[in-house]
């Protein structure tokens, strides 16, 4: 089933995390190196791949004596700083002896959440997958603050599989995949090959109480899956340590967990509002709004909303939530909260003697909407 899945797959973003490429000793250079090589053969087997590596910060700490977790943000800052350009020297010299070359992108979240940013970020991707260069991103932890991080690059990673219109994202962990319990305490626990749907009951099993990657390793997996999985992409976790590990993926031998798509995706753009545009506000709306967007695949109307919080301005993501605060749908405001403090809860056709002009009907247009999967 997984080699007909994988058949057309074309181009990958391959996701590895520190615990895979860093060791007791720090950067495991031979993991480095087979991983590139790895890499190397999909690019031969006539495959694009963008790599998402962490590492940094664990790269550079070591240079300023710092064991563990970094304690502050400015030292992480001054770790990745140092780790950044180490972690890229490996991924060089590693790369040099198939002849490939590689490119480094740092990104943040603000990167990503402007839109003609995530363009042109897009542009020198594809440029760089046109001529046969290996994008090697990682988030730029060297500048970034709480406000504009990714959260981890698990994240990052399936926001990257949305910017380089991917058709699989494969990230490699230190575990065998998803456990349908914890196999350190539990011998019966039994791996799951395949995952239709991340429903809440394989979210529990990620993140759940006693779970051996319950501190946020699987539960951030799980949910980049889930994420991949609305822009119609399928996920693969796996062992990122076994030998010749992407080939074999590929290939579609039965490792790891394979998360598959949804049936009907999410466009590119619709994917950057739901994950990439931050949220400024929150529109609560009436009981006849919320079927109108849910039931009814309608735009969300000033009539319909009956409070509002937070500062917006036009252009700004807003949360659309109902009477009880339940999120039912996240959109690109039309107009901003200024605004709709003076137009909430009239009919459209009341605007314009409002505010003495007019930009639509729509508070939030249908085309700018995405609702939230039930």
């Amino acid at each position: 089933m997984r080699g007909e899945l994988l058949g057309s797959v074309k181009r990958v973003v391959v996701k590895v995390g520190s615990g895979v490429i860093f060791g007791q000793d720090g950067l495991d250079l031979e993991v480095i190196r087979a991983l590139s090589k790895d890499i190397c053969t999909l690019w031969d087997q006539g495959m694009e791949v963008v790599l998402v590596s962490s590492g940094a910060v664990a790269t550079g700490k070591g240079a300023l004596g710092i064991v563990g977790r970094p304690p502050t943000i400015v030292l992480k800052q001054a770790a990745a700083a140092i780790g950044q350009s180490r972690l890229m020297r490996a991924y060089k010299e590693a790369f040099q002896p198939y002849n490939r070359v590689v490119a480094q992108i740092l990104l943040t979240g603000d990167d990503l959440a402007n839109r003609r940013r995530f363009l042109n970020a897009r542009n020198t991707l594809m440029t760089l997958l046109e001529y046969r260069v290996t994008p090697i991103i990682n988030e730029n932890d060297t500048v970034v603050v709480q406000e504009i991080r990714f959260g981890d690059n698990d994240n990052l990673s399936a926001l990257i599989t949305s910017l380089a219109e991917a058709d699989l994202l494969v990230i490699l962990s230190d575990v065998d995949g998803l456990y349908d319990s914890n196999p350190k305490t539990n011998p019966e626990a039994r791996r799951l090959s395949l995952v239709e749907q991340v429903t809440p009951e394989i979210e529990a099993m990620a993140g759940g109480a006693g779970s051996m990657v319950g501190t946020g390793g699987m539960a951030t997996k799980v949910e980049a899956a889930k994420r991949a999985s609305l822009y119609g992409v399928g996920t693969i976790i796996v062992n990122g340590r076994l030998p010749e590990i992407l080939p074999r993926v590929l290939a579609g031998e039965e490792l790891g967990t394979f998360f598959l798509p949804v049936r009907q995706r999410l466009s590119s753009r619709k994917h950057w509002i739901s994950f990439s545009k931050r949220s400024r506000g929150t529109l609560l709306v009436d009981e006849g709004a919320r079927r109108a967007l849910l039931d009814k695949g309608k735009s969300l109307l000033p009539s319909g909303i009956k409070a509002m919080e937070g500062h917006f301005e036009r252009g700004d993501a807003v949360r659309i939530c109902d009477e009880q605060k339940r999120e039912i749908a996240k959109g690109i405001v039309g107009y901003s909260s200024q605004e709709l403090l003076r137009i909430m809860g009239h009919n459209s056709a009341e605007i314009e003697a409002l505010l003495g002009y007019k930009y639509g009907d729509e508070v939030v247009h249908r085309d700018n909407m995405v609702v939230a999967v039930r």
